[in-house]
């Protein structure tokens, strides 16, 4: 994005919008649906990938027209990010945290696939509930 890209007054009810649909790609229950509903934005996307030059960083991939309005900025970006993501390290690398009182969104890097958590904190904070649960169940 650029830098010269200035919000609109209906910037933020758009992108609201849009990230509730995104939520939908993040909570499909299958691969399939998931790919679906993901082919939907991206079909709402602006534009085709185009090589841009700028004088600062270079040669990039732009995956929207010049002179977006920035919620459609926004729109492109994460649902192009999403896909590059998603078929680069796997269609089961997108989910909501397991961490019982959170529902934050996290994309999966891990070298092993299997991150369940937002983050350290929602990992930690789990694992101590599950111990003091152990500790306090009675014996068999």
């Amino acid at each position: 994005m650029s830098d010269d890209t200035v919000a609109m007054h209906t910037d933020l009810a758009r992108a609201e919008v849009f990230f509730e649909e995104w939520l939908g790609v993040v909570d499909a229950p299958t691969h399939e649906q998931r790919a679906l509903a993901l082919n939907a934005l991206l079909a709402q996307t602006s534009a085709y990938p185009r090589l841009t030059n700028h004088a600062d960083d270079g040669w990039h991939l732009h995956y929207r027209d010049p002179d977006l309005p920035l919620a459609d900025v926004v729109r492109a970006l994460v649902s192009v990010g999403t896909a590059l993501h998603l078929v680069g390290r796997g269609m089961h690398r997108l989910g909501r945290c397991s961490a019982d009182d959170c529902d934050r969104v996290y994309a999966d890097f891990s070298r092993t696939g299997r991150q369940r958590y937002c983050g350290t904190a929602c990992s930690n904070r789990d694992a101590v509930r599950r111990h003091r649960a152990r500790a306090t169940a009675p014996a068999s």
